[in-house]
């Protein structure tokens, strides 16, 4: 017997993370192209609770729709419960992973027993890791992806016109990751030891022994010492912190390096091109092909993903407290079935 109705957890308002509701809801219905998921795991990531408070700080023309009532959530990890007649790469049972739908919709609905998601939008879910380490890895694996490694799409970005190119690493190559503990940064670090570059990783004096086991070359604790101040001779800065400070690890570089601010800042041409270097971001999208690829690092054992916390399902507005308090190691995840 099918069954129509789920747990899930949905806003009716904008706020805290009282404003997350745990509701019974109907089951989705796949459209074209689409797969129905069994939800295993959810990852939580800032778009979470972006959305949750309405992005207060987001200028009206960049908000996509999007409307109330809404179930958040981008990062799943399940089994393929059924697929539409037009969908031939996955059939009920397979075990996958997806980033849904993102930045088109901003939200893909993940925060369910159930969800609906674009088959090009999936990836096998790697072997070697359970769902929840699974569910960690696709908004910041592809981000991590997307910036380093490979950009993979021809959209344009909200940030800026030219499209983002990630620079060659390799052993030559001194890449400074900010915020290295979180689910990026240490996404990001481990990606950028694979093409054999040495890392900087900056984070609070806590996550020391994480990064160095994850690769870290050498290690600032920004409680201590101002890593603007400490470092130099940089080839590439990724700021997953980003935002209005990270104009300040441009003295960090050498000529010709760049600066990878996740969240844009504000910059000055000018002060670029006097410096010689390059700032350049983009906005992660969703992409099925790239999710494999990580899922073969995962498996490899290349890269792992380090789990913070998990929360079950009806507990997300404890998860999201655990978010806003900060200093976390690797991902937040909602346990699901």
């Amino acid at each position: 017997m099918p069954i129509h109705t789920m747990r899930a957890i949905r806003l009716h308002e904008f706020g805290g993370p009282e404003a997350l509701r745990h509701e019974e809801v109907p089951v989705p219905e796949p459209g074209p192209g689409e797969v129905l998921v069994r939800v295993h795991a959810v990852g939580i990531n800032p778009p979470d609770w972006y959305a949750r408070e309405g992005m207060p700080d987001v200028p009206p023309e960049l908000k996509p729709p999007f409307d109330l009532p809404l179930i958040p959530g981008t990062d799943v990890s399940g089994v393929v419960e059924a697929v539409a007649a037009d969908v031939n790469g996955f059939v009920a049972g397979d075990e996958v992973v997806g980033l849904l739908r993102f930045p088109a919709a901003l939200q893909g609905s993940a925060y369910a027993e159930y969800v609906t998601a674009p088959a090009s939008d999936l990836a096998r879910k790697p072997a070697a890791v359970d769902h929840i380490h699974a569910a960690g890895l696709p908004m910041s694996g592809l981000t991590a992806w997307q910036f380093l490694i490979e950009l993979g799409h021809g959209h344009p970005s909200p940030f800026q016109e030219a499209p983002h190119r990630p620079m060659a690493l390799d052993g030559e190559t001194t890449v400074l990751i900010n915020g290295a503990a979180g689910g990026v940064g240490h996404l990001a670090l481990q990606l950028a030891k694979w093409k054999g570059a040495r890392v900087i990783a900056v984070a609070s004096g806590a996550h020391e022994a994480f990064l160095r086991r994850l690769g870290a070359d050498e290690f600032i604790d920004y409680t201590k010492d101002r890593p603007e101040e400490v470092a130099r001779d940089v080839d590439l800065v990724l700021d997953t912190v980003g935002g209005p400070d990270s104009r300040r690890f441009l003295r960090t570089l050498e000529r010709g390096g760049s600066l990878y601010p996740v969240y844009f800042g504000e910059f000055d041409d000018e002060e670029n091109a006097e410096l010689g270097v390059t700032v350049t971001a983009t906005q992660v999208r969703s992409n099925g092909a790239q999710l494999a690829e990580l899922g073969r690092l995962l498996d490899a054992g290349t890269v792992r993903v380090a789990v913070d916390s998990t929360f079950p399902l009806a507990e997300a507005r404890a998860a999201h407290e655990r978010a806003a308090r900060g200093h976390i190691q690797g991902k937040i995840v909602l346990t699901v079935a």
